[in-house]
């Protein structure tokens, strides 16, 4: 198995367990507010169910982030061998390794860190459609491409 390879499974992965655990925790405080109306009137049941749905609709915000980040995720092909930085490309740019996916976490693989960075951040945006040689300044930094997998 390719860097690229594992870079993307070990990403998925990730990305798939912050899924369950979101959905785990809006599933439990669903239940306990449906559990709390049964048993509870007053000011203070009231107060205790909106704080609930707020909890809720911010578990809900995150999760549609992880599954955003999924979607991209399961559009990356790692066995496809390129030349030209495309999303799901390993960059070395300065020694760093980067991957084109979503923003996420550092991860290290074979002993390597790895940064996982968003097309439409600047440095991913200054990559994309680059290839091997290409060198360019961002925030006062030059950077210049070392390899594309």
């Amino acid at each position: 198995m390719t860097l690229k390879e594992k870079t993307l499974n070990y990403y998925k992965q990730l990305v798939q367990d912050k899924i369950d655990a979101f959905q785990d925790m809006i599933s439990n405080l669903t239940d306990d507010a449906q559990n709390d109306a049964k048993g509870s009137a007053g000011d203070k049941h009231e107060t205790a169910l909106s704080m609930m749905h707020l909890e809720q609709e911010k578990l809900n915000h995150k999760l549609k982030e992880f599954l955003e980040q999924k979607g991209v995720l399961d559009k990356i092909d790692a066995s496809k061998e390129t030349k030209i930085i495309t999303l799901g490309s390993v960059v070395k740019a300065n020694g760093i390794l980067l991957f084109m996916s979503a923003a996420l976490p550092k991860i290290k693989i074979e002993e390597k860190n790895i940064i996982a960075l968003s097309p439409q951040s600047p440095l991913g945006n200054k990559l994309l459609g680059q290839q091997v040689g290409y060198s360019f300044e961002i925030n006062g930094t030059k950077y210049l491409i070392e390899e594309v997998q």
